[in-house]
């Protein structure tokens, strides 16, 4: 095989560990992230149930992204950002991030992937080159969903299951030109759905 034409950071980050928040866990990440949305909620309207997506780790921190319908009709949508404990001690370092959007999926029927994303850091390549990596999570709005990938330039560059119709990917963007696209596939393979950030 020759080597690669381009250099690029491909599945850099850590695969789901847990699953959805629950119990104890569950109501600190949950406060976490409302308490990010305090300083939103006047604007966005008063947050309802939050719903977690898969987490991702990358760089000693996992991220666990989070949404909120609000009673006017908008979403909230953010993360929790934490160092994880190891086997003995507890996560600290928490970090919540919170905005909110008119545009929801229910405003939007035509929609296949209702997706949100966060820029979380950077890569630095060749020729001075910078990818921002970014969190992108979001929710399946056709049946059958198994696998969601993340695909720069045509290349394959994260992936992850698709668990209770929700997936969270790590991946490069805005590298060399390229821009970032989420594809939507089957468990036998078929693409159901695809959609560029930047639609």
């Amino acid at each position: 095989m020759p080597p690669a034409s381009r250099l690029m950071p491909r599945y850099a980050a850590e695969p789901p560990h847990d699953g959805v928040p629950e119990g104890a866990w569950g109501d600190r990440l949950r406060a976490e992230f409302l308490g990010a949305a305090q300083g939103i909620a006047e604007d966005a309207g008063e947050p309802g149930e939050v719903v977690f997506y898969p987490d991702r780790s990358w760089h000693g921190r996992t991220y666990v992204p989070a949404s909120a319908p609000t009673a006017t009709g908008n979403e909230i949508y953010g993360y929790v950002a934490y160092v994880p404990g190891g086997e003995d001690g507890d996560p600290s370092g928490f970090l919540a991030r919170a905005d909110f959007t008119e545009e929801t999926a229910e405003r939007n029927p035509e929609w296949q992937l209702d997706l949100s994303d966060e820029v979380i850091g950077s890569w630095h390549g060749h020729a001075d080159k910078v990818a921002a990596m970014t969190l992108v999570w979001g929710r399946s709005l056709v049946a059958g969903g198994a696998l969601a990938t993340a695909l720069l330039g045509g290349v394959d560059v994260d992936q992850c299951a698709v668990e209770a119709d929700r997936f969270t990917l790590l991946a490069p963007d805005d590298y060399g030109g390229d821009l970032l696209e989420v594809r939507l596939y089957s468990a036998a393979g078929d693409e159901l759905a695809r959609e560029s950030l930047y639609e």
